[in-house]
């Protein structure tokens, strides 16, 4: 077993590993306005629809992001990671009109085989990958609809900034204009692995996993709840930073990092 400063130093070198990804020059990517995988689109686990987050990669591979909880096998209400089942790693999810992804990490089964008990870490802990098939990987831009950006990654959002998402829950029948989010986060909480945000078009069923980004375009978040507290329809979003660490410290993908957009970030709206 390694010392402790062993680990650190792996975390270390992951990161800066991962820092070379946000780089990735645009035109390794499809274009914005006619890629078919993107942050926002919709993903289906054997018939679970949620919304796609942001797009990673490790140099060799593409990941789409989703929430982990968008393959759990247990009731709604079954939030806590370290205890809800999911389905197994190599479960094949629709990407729409494309050749299905493969789930190749999940958090929830991560922190359930390294027997994780932390209570922040379970409750909030959302994040799995979907590996692009290579075949596919042409089709591919990581830019937010409407939003643009990611612009980079951030570990901290102050109460009351203004926060930006995308959801594109089917429910909304098509309806575009009602899926880029504007709002507030009220608070950071939990050790920092929960943003608790208020927009004015709230998450709804569909959007589960859905990226949020803050007023400079940094990605923090992963949409993982919809709360009844502190207001009607606010949303408990996972802190994306922590959710990366934790899977490269603790999984395989110690490489895998949060690809920027190639679209300028738009900003929010007045």
């Amino acid at each position: 077993m390694g010392t402790r400063d062993d680990v650190k130093t792996r975390i270390v070198l992951a990161s800066l590993l991962a820092s070379l990804v946000l780089s990735a020059p645009a035109s390794a990517w499809a274009p914005a306005g006619s890629a078919a995988i993107h942050p926002g689109v919709m993903t289906f686990t054997e018939g679970a629809q949620c919304t796609a987050n942001f797009v990673y990669s490790d140099g060799a591979n593409v990941y789409l992001g989703q929430a982990a909880h968008c393959s759990g096998t247990g009731a709604a209400t079954e939030t806590d990671g370290c205890l809800a089942q999911s389905l197994p790693v190599g479960t094949q999810v629709d990407i729409g009109g494309s050749r299905p992804g493969t789930m190749v990490y999940n958090s929830w089964i991560t922190m359930q085989q390294l027997g994780e008990r932390d209570p922040d870490t379970c409750a909030y802990n959302d994040l799995a990958l979907v590996r692009v098939d290579p075949a596919d990987v042409g089709k591919v831009n990581p830019s937010i609809p409407f939003w643009g950006g990611p612009t980079g990654v951030t570990g901290t959002v102050p109460d009351n900034a203004k926060v930006l998402s995308y959801g594109n829950s089917s429910l909304r029948l098509g309806i575009t204009q009602l899926s880029p989010k504007q709002g507030l986060q009220l608070w950071q909480d939990h050790g920092g692995w929960n943003h608790a945000v208020y927009t004015a078009t709230p998450g709804i069923p569909g959007d589960s996993g859905s990226a949020f980004v803050d007023a400079q375009g940094s990605a923090f978040g992963v949409l993982s709840t919809v709360e009844a507290a502190p207001k009607p329809a606010s949303n408990g979003v996972g802190d994306v930073s922590r959710e990366l660490d934790y899977m490269r410290a603790h999984s395989s993908f110690s490489g895998v990092g949060l690809v920027n957009g190639t679209e300028p970030f738009r900003g929010p709206l007045l």
